[in-house]
């Protein structure tokens, strides 16, 4: 890293999607066999936050480091929850909380979470630069930077507030030009800023309901690779992108990135490779789905609608047309305690999605849909 002169591997373990057994809960078993082959096939950078899997995903993790004795062979990376601050003394509690969950002395790494103009200017109200000086200097933290979920200028105006060690931008060959986007991660590159990219393969959508099309330019392509080994290449080489974090769900997808990610070099795709990842890029914005990577931000919700399920099953919809098909869907994996129709608009999601989503109008659209 540049600021930092920290050696971090190119590709960074997301906390955000580990495997789940009924219930939502974790599968530490599962999960432990994917940390321990990443941490010894070269992986060094673990991120999680306060929110990921409903609180869980610091406690497994640190659980992990601790009971394996991985945590001095780690960058450990966590997130102070912006949206939960109300007060200085808020700042405090929770990085004490998180260093208790994670099993630490430390943070390595610590974000100010998913950054908007609202959250932004709320930090800085209770001082938020002060609590993080202090708790660098009491040796809680070792870097600090934060995720960025705005548009552009406000991107500019955070970066350019404060020396920062590092930031993370959301960046995929869809989202060339979303929120930071590549003006963004240029602009923090040449102030000299770390960039750390989340999402390459957008919350798995470019991976999942691949459009037939794309399936015909991938089997006709004369190199091989998976569609998420082409997202992780294309963000790869670019040479201010710093790592890349993907949400690993499973041995298997951990093992395909770590191969991906030998290759993964800035400028290392060829003339033909980037012809045909425009392509991709081409037939994938062809597609009407919604902009949502199933963070589950949005959750939960006061009425009990399960917001990424029915908006997933939308994009199905959107995406193959198959209206019985996707009514079936509906009915086996969404209760009638879960259904769109419950939505009362009283916008609590749309507030915390970081896509800034219609969400109300969409759930009316599933409602109408597929109730």
């Amino acid at each position: 890293m540049k600021t930092t002169k920290e050696k971090v591997s190119i590709l960074g373990f997301g906390c955000m999607r580990l495997p789940t057994l009924p219930g939502d809960k974790i599968d530490e078993e599962q999960s432990s066999t994917m940390f321990h082959y990443a941490i010894e096939h070269g992986i060094n950078y673990f991120d999680t936050a306060y929110y990921y899997h409903k609180q869980q995903s610091e406690k497994i993790l640190g659980k992990f480091l601790f009971q394996e004795r991985y945590r001095d062979r780690i960058f450990l990376a966590t997130k102070l929850p912006s949206p939960l601050i109300k007060s200085h003394h808020d700042l405090k509690y929770y990085l004490d909380l998180q260093l208790e969950r994670l099993k630490t002395d430390y943070i390595d790494f610590y974000l100010l979470h998913t950054l908007n103009k609202r959250y932004w200017h709320n930090l800085l109200q209770h001082e938020v630069f002060q609590f993080l000086e202090n708790a660098k200097t009491a040796g809680k933290i070792r870097y600090y930077g934060f995720s960025f979920h705005d548009d552009l200028y406000t991107f500019k105006e955070i970066i350019d507030y404060h020396d920062w060690d590092f930031c993370q931008i959301q960046y995929n060959f869809l989202d060339e030009n979303f929120q930071a986007g590549k003006n963004g991660l240029e602009y923090a590159d040449k102030k000299g800023i770390d960039v750390i990219v989340m999402e390459p393969i957008k919350g798995g959508s470019i991976a999942n309901n691949i459009p037939d099309a794309a399936k015909k330019v991938l089997q006709n392509a004369t190199i091989k690779r998976s569609p998420a080994a082409w997202a992780l290449r294309w963000v790869w080489n670019h040479p201010q992108v710093t790592m890349v974090l993907s949400g690993m769900s499973s041995l298997q997808q951990v093992k395909e990135n770590i191969l991906t990610a030998q290759e993964g070099k800035p400028n290392s795709l060829t003339s033909y490779e980037n012809h045909l990842i425009r392509i991709l890029q081409n037939i994938y914005k062809n597609k009407k789905a919604i902009n949502c990577t199933g963070c589950k931000y949005c959750m939960p919700c006061p009425n009990g609608v399960n917001i990424p399920m029915c908006l997933k099953i939308y994009n199905d919809f959107l995406t193959e047309s198959n209206l019985l098909k996707v009514k079936q869907s509906y009915q086996q994996l969404v209760s009638k305690k879960e259904y769109a129709s419950l939505c009362q608009n009283c916008s609590q999601c749309e507030e915390k999605c970081p896509q800034q989503l219609p969400i109300r109008q969409l759930l009316q659209e599933v409602s109408k849909l597929l109730e």
